[in-house]
């Protein structure tokens, strides 16, 4: 029996391969997905038990309940979802372009550009632009970093082990002139800007962080699930790519260009959140595989869980204090990125 289903448009215009266990372990993450989402809206300082959160969601829960889960709760579950997501397909994008197992949005300093630009924001237009803007400065900040990355790391070409070690040190410099900025700012503003220097969704709304985030995630994921055939061809080397008919260069540019826009939109509402971008692509391929069709659902799925765990321990697991859910995956994705220095020792 096939492990593939093909699926082809009247008149076979447009036709997919379809691998079965892609689509099952899709499946059970999204469930799972779900699950962890009903879980998270209930838990806080008032439980609140998964069948009166789905009631509530169905509109017949208590008044009471429909405060805490509509109006608090359920904006922050959201934000980790679109937040987790973007950042995981961000990382695996990266990661295939790349041909790097360690490139991620935070590894590079992508992540940190995107705070950078954010920070800039708050203080220069804090309070006189609307916050719908800021993704826009952030994704800005994130391609000027990116572009200064490519250009120091070229030298005849982006040697991959190169690139990743002048992200770390151009994360640190970045991270340094946002701290200068916030010891040099007013206290308010500078509460607002370590938010996103340690990645932190809290006290998220509908408003101002849910529809600000959900246009360019709705977009972008979408144009970045249309780019799968050009990722599987770059996989195969630039010169079987470019025998192949492939435009390397310019996928590979467009391709940048989404990792790096999702990523700053998602750092210009949760924050610089770590290390999902690195272990979400890496959980995906150890379970579908490395065709990208499959990896960047899955990844999709995976950061979106990995951010709602990570961020219902850090709200419940130190009550009452709310600790940034930024401070958890650095926690957990420090140690994993230093086994994949150790399991690629030998590579380079």
């Amino acid at each position: 029996m096939s492990k593939y289903k093909p699926l082809r448009s009247r008149g076979a215009q447009f036709s997919v391969l379809i691998e079965k266990r892609a689509v099952w372990i899709t499946l059970i993450l999204f469930i799972v997905c779900l699950a962890a989402m009903i879980v998270s809206t209930g838990a806080g300082s008032q439980f609140i038990t998964p069948l009166n959160v789905i009631k509530t969601l169905l509109g017949k829960g208590e008044p009471t309940y429909e405060v805490i889960i509509m109006k608090l709760r359920l904006p922050r579950i959201i934000i980790a979802v679109l937040v987790g997501s973007s950042l995981a397909v961000a990382g695996a994008v990266l990661q295939s372009i790349i041909r790097n197992p360690l490139a991620s949005p935070d590894v590079a300093g992508i992540t940190e550009g995107a705070s950078l630009g954010a920070v800039l924001f708050i203080f220069l237009f804090g309070g006189t632009v609307p916050i719908h803007w800021m993704p826009l400065t952030s994704i800005t900040g994130a391609f000027l970093i990116t572009g200064l990355l490519y250009i120091l790391a070229w030298k005849k070409g982006v040697d991959p082990l190169r690139l990743v070690l002048i992200g770390i040190g151009i994360s640190a410099a970045i991270k340094s002139i946002s701290y200068m900025l916030v010891i040099s700012g007013p206290l308010q503003l500078a509460q607002r800007s370590l938010t996103f220097m340690t990645g932190s969704i809290y006290g998220t709304s509908w408003d101002k962080d849910v529809l600000t985030l959900l246009p360019w995630v709705a977009v972008l994921l979408p144009l970045t699930w249309l780019q799968t055939r050009n990722v599987n061809i770059q996989a195969l080397g630039d010169e079987v790519a470019s025998s192949a008919g492939a435009h390397v260069q310019k996928h590979r540019l467009l391709l940048l260009a989404l990792s790096v826009a999702l990523a700053g939109a998602a750092v210009a509402i949760g924050g610089a959140i770590g290390f999902i971008g690195l272990m979400a692509p890496h959980m995906a391929r150890k379970l579908v595989g490395s065709s990208f069709g499959s990896v960047l659902p899955v990844s999709a799925l995976l950061g979106a869980i990995i951010l709602l765990l990570a961020d219902l321990a850090a709200r419940t697991a130190f009550l009452p204090n709310d600790v940034p859910a930024g401070v958890l995956t650095a926690a957990i994705g420090a140690p994993f990125f230093m086994y994949l220095l150790y399991r690629n020792r030998n590579r380079y």
